[in-house]
């Protein structure tokens, strides 16, 4: 898992054109808890897709940014915005005061923190009245996809040697990567979850590009990786009109510290 995160760093631009941002209702319903101008601390913030919206509303956010070539271009999309400092590294190993923050916020990134530091840091960055609010974005069985991803299936086999993925979920049975474990933990209150239908439709090309920007398909043979995108391309231009819809839920988990551990 450790050398899959750092395959975003080398498709830095690639993964700026084609990564979609997130629901504004999502954020609407974060910044109703938090103080003006809050304290951020952004987990992979990527190349911006949720900072622009952090940024947006008055945020001071501090981006820790795993990947250097990813950080540069965050920091040239927003070159002219003094309330965001950007620091590249691992949050694992980021160095940053002791409850002075607001908010922890991680969008589609969380899954790859070390899973012995996702429940304890933020506690030692938080403020007692803080919060951590982790943004997934999950790919749901819906017939909006007009069939697509059982389609598909027999190509992804063909690259993957035939994994056996679990089906994904419907709508209503998302629950979010770190809500289980949240609810589960003493060191925080009880955690609340939101859902966001988020459908996204892509033209033949820029779904290939969004394939590329994967983790598992950069981590592929260029060649292997060129062929099954191809594939999956010529599937969307032959059968499905040169569009393809992704349907995905967004999951937004928000819990507070338990203010024994604050």
């Amino acid at each position: 898992m450790t050398e899959l995160r750092k395959t975003f760093d080398a498709v830095a631009d690639l993964y700026d054109r084609v990564r979609p941002t997130y629901p504004e209702a999502l954020f609407d319903e974060l910044f109703t808890r938090l103080p003006d101008s809050p304290d951020v601390l952004e987990v992979g913030p990527g190349t911006g897709q949720a900072t622009v919206s952090l940024l947006a509303r008055d945020a001071r956010v501090t981006a820790v940014e795993l990947g250097a070539n990813l950080a540069l271009r965050l920091r040239r999309k927003f070159n002219d915005e003094d309330q965001l400092k950007i620091v590249v590294s691992g949050f694992e190993d980021v160095q940053v005061t002791s409850h002075s923050f607001d908010l922890v916020v991680a969008a589609t990134a969380y899954h790859w923190i070390e899973e012995s530091v996702r429940l304890e840091k933020p506690i030692d960055l938080l403020r007692p009245d803080g919060w951590l609010a982790i943004i997934d974005t999950v790919n749901i069985s819906s017939p909006s996809d007009d069939g697509f991803s059982e389609r598909s299936q027999a190509i992804y086999d063909k690259y993957t040697d035939g994994a056996d993925e679990p089906r994904p979920p419907l709508a209503h049975e998302v629950t979010g990567f770190m809500f289980e474990a949240l609810e589960k933990s003493p060191l925080y209150e009880i955690p609340q979850r939101f859902l966001y239908p988020w459908d996204q439709t892509n033209d033949a090309e820029t779904f290939g590009d969004l394939l590329r920007s994967y983790s598992s398909n950069q981590a592929m043979p260029e060649a292997q990786r060129e062929s099954f995108v191809g594939e999956m391309v010529r599937l969307v231009n032959d059968e499905f009109g040169g569009r393809v819809t992704r349907p995905i839920v967004i999951a937004l988990t928000l819990a507070q510290p338990n203010r024994k551990f604050v």
